[in-house]
């Protein structure tokens, strides 16, 4: 198994396939983006997805972005759409993404990582600490996380 960035890969078609056959919102969202090439444009440009892959096979995917749709926007950076396929959970495979990004976040000069969600006690589990419930763009409630890496 081995992590790679969506944006350094030679077959960025395939690895959009594999995204979207998550088959979850979220997944189908990220699809999108990255098909109409405003992915960048949305979450700043030295933002990339971080896929946990096994050969051709795409385990767990996450994305590594200077900005969320969290207000205030001055927070950054954050991991987001977290997803390991079904076929694969319980291995915390999701875990060892999580680390792959928070080792870049420390690379690009940053002391910390961002995460929203509006899951409870999954996030806790590797370290991130509930920092509080915080606006989206929508003016929608979500569980933001912080980690120290």
């Amino acid at each position: 198994m081995k992590i790679i960035g969506y944006y350094s890969s030679d077959n960025k078609e395939h690895w959009l396939r594999k995204i979207k056959e998550s088959q979850w919102s979220a997944g189908q969202f990220l699809h999108r983006h990255l098909s109409e090439d405003t992915f960048k444009d949305t979450v700043g440009e030295s933002s990339d997805v971080l896929m946990l892959t096994d050969g051709e096979k795409l385990i767990s995917f996450c994305t590594l972005a200077e900005k969320d749709d969290i207000q205030p926007m001055d927070l950054t950076p954050w991991i987001g759409f977290v997803f390991t396929f079904p076929q694969y959970r319980g291995h915390r495979y999701s875990g060892k993404l999580l680390s792959f990004a928070e080792e870049r976040v420390r690379e690009m000069g940053f002391d910390r990582a961002y995460i929203s969600t509006n899951h409870t006690g999954l996030y806790e589990k590797f370290g991130y600490e509930f920092l509080g419930i915080l606006k989206d763009i929508d003016g929608e409630d979500s569980r933001v996380y912080v980690k120290k890496v």
